[in-house]
């Protein structure tokens, strides 16, 4: 059964607001996060270049036991990464170099939505179907050189 994500951003959201002060703490935060991020979930992840999306992600892929943090990398170029966990698929996009709907299509992302399936995509703002349909968005703002500020709205 596939799940569609569609939807809208309700007066019920929240969020909640947490200061990493190393990339440690952001790798921390991102296994934390297991719970509110089960499956099937869009995220958007949102954040200049460097803030520590990747840094995030590695976090969130080690609490799934989809893989280990060593072995989580940008994105950038492959445009997709796919972390297979027991429960849990992973696929870590970048839609960094993605700049029309057409390029996007060629993607296939509807053909990685599964019950099983988190989507963790960059970039995604630049495209306002990722804005509507998003469960999750995580916001991270370079404070200093290793301190950030992660935004959560569920």
């Amino acid at each position: 059964m596939s799940h569609s994500y569609t939807g809208f951003v309700s007066a019920q959201t929240s969020v909640r607001e947490v200061v990493t002060h190393s990339a440690e703490e952001t790798i921390a935060l991102g296994r934390s996060l297991v719970s509110i991020l089960m499956p099937p979930k869009l995220v958007l992840l949102r954040g200049d270049l460097g803030a520590g999306k990747t840094t995030l992600v590695k976090g969130i892929a080690k609490g799934f036991d989809a893989a280990e943090e060593d072995n989580v990398t940008s994105p950038t170029f492959t445009l997709i990464h796919e972390y297979r966990g027991f429960r849990v698929n992973i696929y870590h996009i970048d839609l960094y170099r993605i700049d029309t709907p057409r390029q996007l299509e060629t993607l296939g992302l509807d053909d990685l939505l599964s019950e099983n399936s988190l989507l963790l995509l960059e970039w995604g703002e630049k495209f306002s179907r990722f804005v509507r349909e998003r469960d999750v968005e995580i916001q991270i703002e370079r404070l200093g050189e290793t301190e950030r500020r992660i935004r959560i709205v569920t």
